[in-house]
């Protein structure tokens, strides 16, 4: 169902993610959620999952990191997805350890009931990091990196639950970019935000992209068309086209793209 003519072969970018041909199922094959997913995403930009509620989006994300493989029932029922040239799913591929390099920003912002300084410091601590120097300097740099350094400096010690909204959300950011993996995944990270904090995430992801390679998933194709690089539209688990965004949203090549795209439909 995808239209060739803008497939990841159009890219020149080298791509750190590969999707070939993936099915997956939550009922042990009986039926795919999603079916037959083939794209690549390129290092060190941002790729937009588009699509209506239930096309498989986030289901897809959630493969990228195995979250999916918490579902008792899941099941990969084709093809196969590889990043930096290794099969994730491979017998040999810890998923803890995966997840270490392809980290995740969740549609609710979820700190820890801990304070700042330490939201940021734990998965670092939790990688064998003791020296408070080194944490120091990992924090400040994450803080920074986050855009959040100049409003919380003064208060690492506070509990983090006492950040705004849009701030808890990019504490979420910088505790994912402490330990630097290779990909951030982001399943909807400002459909819990006001305009003002969504814009400053906006910004954010922006930045991180020189960074790291990431792939969010997002209702608003207002907000693909302006962080994004390449865009992807699902629907019933099927890639239905996939390109450069300003190809995209501009000149779609598949009329049921274009339909969603102007609000006909989803």
């Amino acid at each position: 169902m995808v239209n060739s003519s803008t497939s990841q072969d159009s890219h020149t970018d080298p791509a750190l993610i590969h999707i070939n041909d993936l099915g997956f199922s939550y009922n042990q094959g009986k039926t795919e959620t999603i079916k037959g997913v083939s794209l690549n995403c390129p290092e060190k930009q941002v790729t937009a999952f588009i699509g209506p509620s239930g096309c498989g989006k986030s289901t897809l994300l959630r493969c990228i990191n195995r979250m999916n493989d918490l579902v008792e029932t899941s099941k990969i029922t084709r093809g196969s997805i590889s990043i930096m040239g290794q099969d994730i799913n491979a017998p040999d591929v810890d998923a803890i350890e995966l997840r270490k390099q392809v980290g995740m920003v969740f549609q609710k912002y979820n700190p820890f009931p801990k304070s700042i300084y330490e939201n940021v410091a734990y998965g670092l601590r939790i990688q064998g990091i003791k020296n408070k120097s080194s944490l120091d300097e990992a924090v400040e740099r994450a803080l920074k990196g986050a855009a959040l350094w100049d409003e919380v400096k003064d208060r690492l010690k506070e509990s983090a639950l006492g950040l705004s909204g849009g701030q808890q959300q990019r504490l979420c950011i910088a505790r994912t970019t402490a330990v630097r993996p290779k990909v951030i995944l982001m399943d909807e990270p400002c459909s819990a935000l006001d305009p003002i904090a969504t814009a400053k995430v906006e910004e954010l992801i922006t930045d991180l992209r020189r960074d790291f390679t990431i792939v969010i998933v997002t209702h608003s194709m207002q907000q693909a068309s302006r962080i994004s690089d390449n865009t992807a539209f699902f629907y019933l688990g099927e890639l239905v086209e996939y390109g450069a965004t300003d190809k995209i949203f501009s000149n779609p090549s598949v009329q049921q793209t274009e339909d969603y795209i102007s609000g006909r439909f989803g």
